[in-house]
């Protein structure tokens, strides 16, 4: 990765940044729309057969509880390619060139899986504010299987290319950005529901559940974006409406 590459991926980060912060110059139900009108990619193999483990365990349907776990396992490839970068750093501290590149990835994954964490915490806000209770796949036996299970493919292709790791990635990403739009499809009165819960506000400073899911969709959109990005495949980057 040349440092070109390295600048235009901080110019990409900050613009994020600016787009997360400024909430109210975003239009998240046009956001929405244009999710819901854009085709989800064409999975691969290894992609498609991942979403069918995880329809298999918590079902077709879209729920709170399976978005949850979907929250669960998706910090794990961010931690695991910050590890292996850290390593680099180490190995490589004599090439100012992959110092830079690892440094990058660092950034990336470590502020990607602390906002996934935050999607986790609102999920979690939001489930207790309803009275739902976690379905069966979220008991810690199976949380602990689940997440260890993901910990192994993601410590195996990281190391197999990396790049793989991030098209992967990207395609999960635009699954759960998919999903989340769905999900203030199927529940319109989140639209009338006010945001009082002070951990959401910290989150997104918005005014009903459905804009807060609306971001958490967005959010989703970043991810896959800079996946897709590091995996040398710029020509799939979704833009904003």
């Amino acid at each position: 990765m040349t440092k070109k590459l390295v600048v235009t991926f901080i110019i990409i980060i900050f613009a994020t940044y600016i787009c997360t912060v400024m909430n109210t110059k975003i239009n998240l139900k046009q956001e929405q729309l244009f999710t819901l009108q854009r085709k989800r990619y064409r999975y691969n193999i290894m992609a498609r057969f991942f979403f069918l483990i995880l329809d298999l365990i918590a079902g077709k349907k879209h729920s709170l509880s399976k978005a949850k776990l979907l929250e669960i396992l998706a910090c794990i490839p961010y931690r695991e390619w910050e590890i292996k970068k850290y390593v680099s750093l180490t190995w490589n501290f004599r090439n100012a060139t992959k110092i830079d590149e690892a440094d990058t990835i660092i950034k990336w994954s470590r502020e990607a899986q602390d906002n996934e964490y935050m999607h986790l915490l609102v999920i979690h806000e939001k489930m207790k504010e309803e009275g739902i209770k976690d379905a069966w796949y979220l008991s810690p036996v199976v949380v602990f299987f689940a997440v260890w299970s993901y910990v192994l493919v993601s410590k195996i292709v990281k190391y197999v290319s990396l790049k793989a790791a991030f098209y992967f990635n990207a395609q999960f990403e635009d699954h759960a950005e998919h999903v989340y739009a769905e999900m203030v499809n199927d529940h319109p009165e989140w639209e009338t529901q006010s945001l009082t819960n002070d951990l959401v506000k910290k989150y997104a400073d918005v005014e009903n559940w459905a804009d807060v899911f609306r971001r958490i969709s967005l959010d989703e959109r970043e991810h896959g974006n800079n996946s897709f990005y590091f995996c040398g495949k710029p020509e799939l980057i979704v833009e904003n409406k």
